[in-house]
């Protein structure tokens, strides 16, 4: 979003455009009382979001386009491995994050893992401790593809109590950073390269993180039961066997208005959001310094046009 400011104020250098990363459930909430003309979340809204939505939007709907695709890591804080990826299958991933598997030498991980010299560390869990879009995202991938090792609903809160935990992503990587054995999720693009990734089991495969393999992942997957021509909201495929698709992915979705009360609030949405979803925006949080996420397709782009050019001045 940083960058993308600065890539919308070049162009509108009379607009002023401020964002302030303040977690996915506090930026709903934001917008829903009104405080911000657009927001942006790691998950989509909720149906009784969705009411409320109409009444701040002066009787429009809400308009959530998917403008941020990126890989959740699963990170690990083993120096000793150095920085080849470990090699996880879903229900391992989901025993250590349950606090089933409490040693990094425990057999489910060696048998994934051959040749792998496994340090007798105890695990340490690692989790969001303020309510995240990217602990939704995490916690579908587990429900949906571990099977019995993951007894929790995917929510945006942490379903275990009592453990290692951070706010926000950089209070997390703090965490991870602060011990060794720990393990976390957060988005990809965050991580530093002194934490380990995991590859993912996906079918008979494992699949490091990479955008490449996150997009491929949108691309296999349908829209959501209650996507409109506004809601652009996708059902992720988290338990394909597609090769070369890696499962744990956050889609941000961009928030906003389909009806503003003055024109000049439309103007200033349509045009931030028209830069967000062009080319040059998404080339932009496609640098891996910048953000490394997954640019968007050119035909969700012409349905992301097509849902910004909605947008327009309530009836009085």
């Amino acid at each position: 979003m940083t960058a993308w400011v600065a890539g919308f104020q070049d162009t509108h250098p009379d607009v002023v455009t401020s964002y302030d990363p303040v977690g996915s459930g506090t930026g709903r909430e934001m917008f829903l009382n009104s405080a911000v003309l657009f927001a942006g979340s790691d998950a989509a809204m909720k149906e009784k979001e969705l009411a409320r939505a109409q009444e701040r939007c002066f009787g429009g709907d809400v308009v959530e386009l998917p403008l941020y695709i990126s890989p959740i890591a699963i990170a690990y804080n083993l120096p000793g491995l150095g920085t080849d990826h470990l090699r996880l299958r879903p229900e391992t991933i989901a025993a250590l994050f349950n606090g089933d598997i409490t040693r990094w030498n425990d057999p489910a991980i060696a048998e994934t893992n051959p040749g792998v010299t496994l340090p007798d560390l105890p695990v340490v869990p690692v989790n969001r401790s303020d309510n995240s879009g990217t602990t939704e995202n995490f916690t579908e991938y587990l429900a949906a593809t571990a099977g019995d090792a993951w007894p929790h609903e995917p929510s945006e809160t942490w379903p275990r109590s009592g453990t290692q935990s951070g706010a926000q992503t950089s209070g997390l990587i703090g965490t991870l950073q602060g011990a060794e054995g720990t393990i976390g999720y957060a988005d990809a693009a965050q991580v530093p390269d002194t934490l380990g990734t995991v590859a993912v089991g996906v079918g008979e495969d494992f699949v490091p993180v990479s955008p490449e393999a996150a997009a491929a992942v949108v691309d296999v997957s349908p829209p959501a039961p209650d996507a409109t021509d506004l809601r652009l909201t996708v059902d992720l495929a988290r338990d394909t066997t597609q090769p070369d698709t890696y499962p744990v992915v956050l889609i941000s979705y961009t928030l906003a208005c389909s009806r503003y009360d003055n024109e000049t609030d439309v103007a200033n949405v349509k045009a931030m959001l028209s830069y967000i979803a062009s080319e040059p925006g998404q080339q932009r949080a496609a640098d891996p310094s910048v953000a490394g996420s997954a640019p968007i397709s050119e035909a969700l782009r012409q349905r992301v046009d097509a849902a910004i050019g909605q947008i327009a001045v309530a009836a009085p």
